[in-house]
């Protein structure tokens, strides 16, 4: 496929005369063309609920959910998998990332490497994907060789697929379990799509994570119940967290959470369900960590 074909790839009419524009209207243009990235989404939110729902199966048997993409999009899928583990309390295994030229693309562009689709199929063999994972290949075109060639290979070991992509009918659309297809349109800067399609990924990837999470009993409520608080801000989120939750003042929440050895769920189960710091953990032990289970004794 010419890439020229692809509607991330052809020129934007709005942005004709980018390099004569001021600062402030090449902003205003910017702006404009950036307010349609949620209405594209919008379009495909029943592909990110089913998506969600995958995720949270697959995770919820033990599974691992792997993020694969290059360049801006392998950077994206990186980006929302390091961030899991603190948000979250989840074991570093569970959510990964999978880049074409490995961690060393996350600060330098090895666009070669996106073109191969046996790196691509090499690279996912070597974290073994079985059934109980789920694959997220990212690709503005839904075309690049590599990402194809990892999602080949996991749907060859009976990992679930899901798609992310930015033009309709691609190669990637059509070999996943689920795709979800965001339509943005050309860019201001013809085909830099680190621009909409990167924000648009970026939007979806923040969908999938943390509906999952949510889905899985890693959070109550909104809060970030299994959240670590391993600084001074943390620590701060983390009192705030028990104040708001189980009603008390600061000083009862920071006592309790220091009583439970800054865990948060114990803290929470201990205040709420009126019970000590060993009967809170085997509750919370035998309810997978989840605290509104826990709660309920």
């Amino acid at each position: 496929m010419q890439l020229r074909k692809l509607k991330t790839e052809a020129p934007n009419r709005a942005s004709s005369n980018l390099d004569a524009m001021s600062a402030l209207e090449m902003a205003a243009l910017m702006n404009r063309e950036d307010a349609a990235v949620p209405r594209a989404i919008r379009r495909v939110l029943p592909h990110v609920a089913q998506a969600i729902d995958i995720i949270a199966q697959r995770l919820g048997r033990g599974g691992r959910l792997f993020y694969v993409g290059t360049g801006t999009s392998g950077r994206i899928g990186a980006l929302d998998a390091v961030e899991i583990p603190p948000t979250f309390g989840t074991s570093p295994g569970m959510i990964q990332f999978v880049i074409a030229g490995g961690e060393r693309a996350l600060a330098h562009a090895t666009e070669a490497s996106e073109d191969s689709n046996t790196l691509g199929r090499n690279d996912m063999a070597a974290r073994k994907p079985g059934k109980k994972d789920v694959v997220i290949g990212i690709a503005a075109s839904g075309r690049t060789p590599y990402t194809i060639g990892a999602m080949e290979y996991a749907t060859s070991k009976g990992a679930a697929t899901i798609a992310v992509v930015c033009n309709k009918g691609s190669v990637m659309a059509g070999m996943a379990q689920v795709a979800i297809e965001v339509e943005v349109g050309p860019e201001v800067l013809t085909g830099s799509t680190r621009l909409k399609a990167g924000t648009a990924e970026k939007l979806i990837c923040n969908m999938l994570s943390t509906g999952a999470m949510a889905r899985l009993g890693y959070v109550y409520g909104n809060f970030m119940v299994n959240l670590r608080p391993k600084n001074k801000k943390l620590v701060e989120r983390a009192v705030s967290i028990v104040e708001d939750v189980a009603g008390v003042d600061r000083e009862a929440a920071a006592r309790a959470l220091k009583s439970a050895g800054m865990e948060v769920p114990i803290a929470l189960v201990m205040l709420k369900a009126t019970v000590s710091k060993t009967e809170a953990a085997r509750r919370l032990k035998v309810n997978g960590g989840i605290v509104r289970q826990a709660l309920k004794g």
